[in-house]
C-alpha cells in the first residue's frame, strides 16, 4: 500500500508540473524557443491547449463514469478502486497535459500554405524555433517581424489569393525569409563572426532581416491603402531573391 501511495504522490506532482508548464504554452516548446512572437502563433498554442483541456475533461468524465458503473455492478469499489480511479485520472491529466503537441511547420509547409492567416501563424512558429541559433540583434528583428506579420496577415485576408501582390508577398514571407535564415544556419557557428569582404555572416543576416522587416511594413501599408496596382512587390522580391538579402556565404565558401 505504501508503494501505491508513493506512486500516486509522484503522479500528482508530475501532473501539477505539467499543468504549470502548459499554462505558458508547453514545457518542450517554449523553454527552447521562448514566448510567441505574434498573435498567430499564440493563437495556435492556445487552440492546442484548448484541445488538450477538452481531451483531459473527456477522459476524466469517462473514468468517473466507468468507476460509477463498476461501483453499481460490484456494489462498491472499495479503497483500492478509489485509488485506481484517482491514479487513472492523474494519468489522464499527465498524458493530455503533454499531447497532442503543437505541430511545428517545416519550410515546405510554409511554401505550400495559401491561407494568409495560416501562413502568418506558421511562419511565426517557424521563426520562434530559429531564435536560439540567431545572434541577439537578429532575434530582436525577428520578434519585430512577428508583430508585423500579424498586421500583414490581416491585410492579406482581404486580398484575392490569385492577385500577383498576394502571391509575391507570400513568396517574401513563406520562401525568401525562411530561405535566408536557413542559409545562415548552414554556416558553421565558428565562422559566423569571421569577417570576409568587410562583413560577417552575423552582420549580413541582421542587415537582410532589417530590409525584409522594412519591406513587410511597406507592403502592409500599401495593402491597407488599397494600392494594389502601385505595389511593386515583384521588383522588390527579385531584389531580395538575387540581391543582398540572399548574399550570405554558403558553408562551402566560408
Amino acid at each position: 500500500m505504501s508503494d501505491l501511495t508513493r506512486d500516486s504522490e509522484r503522479l500528482l506532482a508530475e501532473a501539477k508540473s505539467v499543468l504549470r508548464d502548459n499554462q505558458t504554452g508547453g514545457r518542450h516548446r517554449l523553454v527552447k524557443s521562448g514566448p510567441p512572437i505574434g498573435e498567430g502563433s499564440r493563437r495556435m498554442r492556445k487552440n492546442n491547449w484548448a484541445t488538450r483541456l477538452k481531451l483531459m475533461a473527456a477522459a476524466v468524465v469517462a473514468i468517473l463514469l466507468a468507476s460509477s458503473v463498476a461501483g453499481l455492478v460490484l456494489q462498491g469499489i472499495g479503497f483500492i478502486g478509489v485509488v485506481v480511479t484517482f491514479l487513472a485520472i492523474v494519468t489522464a491529466v499527465v498524458v493530455f497535459g503533454n499531447y497532442p503537441k503543437v505541430r511545428l511547420p517545416s519550410r515546405m509547409d510554409l511554401t505550400r500554405t495559401q491561407d494568409a492567416r495560416q501562413l502568418v501563424a506558421r511562419t511565426e512558429l517557424w521563426l520562434e524555433q530559429q531564435r536560439p541559433a540567431l545572434p541577439a540583434p537578429a532575434v530582436r528583428i525577428v520578434e519585430d517581424i512577428g508583430v508585423q506579420l500579424d498586421a500583414l496577415g490581416a491585410q492579406l485576408a482581404h486580398v484575392d489569393p490569385a492577385h500577383p501582390a498576394a502571391s509575391e508577398t507570400r513568396k517574401l514571407v513563406g520562401e525568401v525569409l525562411p530561405e535566408m535564415i536557413d542559409s545562415y544556419r548552414k554556416i558553421p557557428a565558428n565562422l559566423r563572426t569571421e569577417e570576409r569582404g568587410g562583413s560577417t555572416p552575423d552582420r549580413q543576416l541582421v542587415d537582410s532581416l532589417g530590409k525584409i522587416s522594412k519591406e513587410i511594413d511597406h507592403v502592409t501599408r500599401q495593402l491597407a491603402e488599397g494600392s494594389l496596382d502601385d505595389l511593386a512587390i515583384r521588383n522588390r522580391y527579385l531584389d531580395y531573391r538575387y540581391g543582398d538579402a540572399q548574399s550570405l556565404p554558403s558553408p562551402e565558401n566560408t
